[in-house]
């Protein structure tokens, strides 16, 4: 079977790496062609363009993906939200759309869906939600979002698949001591408020700033370092092996990256979460943290093997 995975990858972001990976890695049967924003490795194509600049990317390739392909396959992630820009749900609802002018099936898998500022934003969403033929989304707010659409469509309640492949990192147990925060590029106020205040609370103790997106955060570390007074260990982490290595001695861990935060979860590490909005993904995982507890890890890990089983059914259809 021959599928295009399209997804925010190639944007320098671990979380979405992890994504592609667990795909092309779950799923060794299925041919895929990944739609990277920089396809720099062999089975890559740009996105189709949306906007002037693209326009100059061999997108012609791309059309020949689709025309090729048995299915377009939306690989995890929180694609169809609107808290940092409509744009986004106008991308990959572009992508959808061209999926049906080609009468490809579309399949949403692990999918964050929402929150919405926008009418737009929501519209784009739902005609994309309701013209698959197979959705799962990772969490219950996605869930109750997309069921409050009445589209009289089977939506799979499932976990991002990232927390079992965090979960199943072996890693060496040693004293928790150090706060380890991990910010945002665009971190602002409120990050800086809960660090700071988790500092003062555990003052004296070492400090680790992790870097997710190094290229993008300079002026966050200039913030947090200076918070710190310099006295403060910056790691950038390129892989999942890495990030859990990063915080596996944290006694506590300030979030406000998901992936960063889903890490910490699988560990069962304290984590103070900030979310963007209301209702994020990043809300929905502070739930989840604040419940804890083996019977938890278990439950996650089993809706993570259900969703891979219903996505496993609809491409052999």
């Amino acid at each position: 079977m021959r599928c295009i995975l399209v997804g925010n990858y190639g944007t320098g972001n671990l979380g979405d790496e992890a994504l592609r990976e667990f795909f092309l890695e779950t799923f060794p049967g299925v041919e895929w062609t990944v739609l990277s924003a920089r396809p720099s490795r062999q089975g890559e194509v740009p996105r189709l363009p949306c906007g002037l600049r693209s326009f100059f990317h061999p997108w012609w390739r791309t059309l020949r993906a689709y025309r090729r392909a048995d299915a377009v396959v939306f690989g995890g992630g929180s694609l169809f939200t609107d808290v940092e820009s409509v744009y986004a749900c106008l991308l990959w609802w572009w992508h959808a759309f061209v999926a049906r002018v080609f009468r490809k099936p579309v399949f949403l898998a692990f999918q964050g869906i929402g929150p919405f500022g926008s009418s737009l934003g929501k519209r784009l969403a739902r005609w994309t939600v309701g013209h698959a033929a197979h959705v799962s989304v990772r969490d219950e707010a996605s869930y109750q979002r997309v069921q409050s659409w009445n589209l009289n469509k089977e939506i799979v309640q499932t976990f991002d698949p990232v927390y079992a492949v965090f979960a199943n990192i072996k890693f060496e147990v040693i004293e928790c001591s150090r706060i380890v925060l991990v910010p945002r590029a665009n971190s602002g106020e409120p990050f800086l408020i809960e660090a700071s205040r988790v500092l003062d609370e555990h003052h004296g103790d070492p400090v680790r700033l992790v870097l997710l997106q190094p290229d993008h955060e300079e002026f966050v570390v200039q913030r947090i370092t200076s918070l710190t007074r310099g006295l403060c260990e910056v790691v950038t982490v390129e892989s999942v092996e890495q990030l859990i290595g990063a915080l596996s001695d944290a006694l506590v861990v300030v979030s406000e990256r998901y992936h960063g935060t889903l890490a910490a979860l699988a560990l069962g590490l304290p984590t103070v979460v900030c979310p963007q909005d209301t209702g994020d993904k990043l809300d929905a995982l502070r739930t989840l943290i604040e419940q804890g507890g083996a019977e938890e890890r278990e439950r996650l890990l089993a809706l993570v093997g259900e969703g891979i089983t219903a996505l496993g059914k609809a491409m052999e259809g």
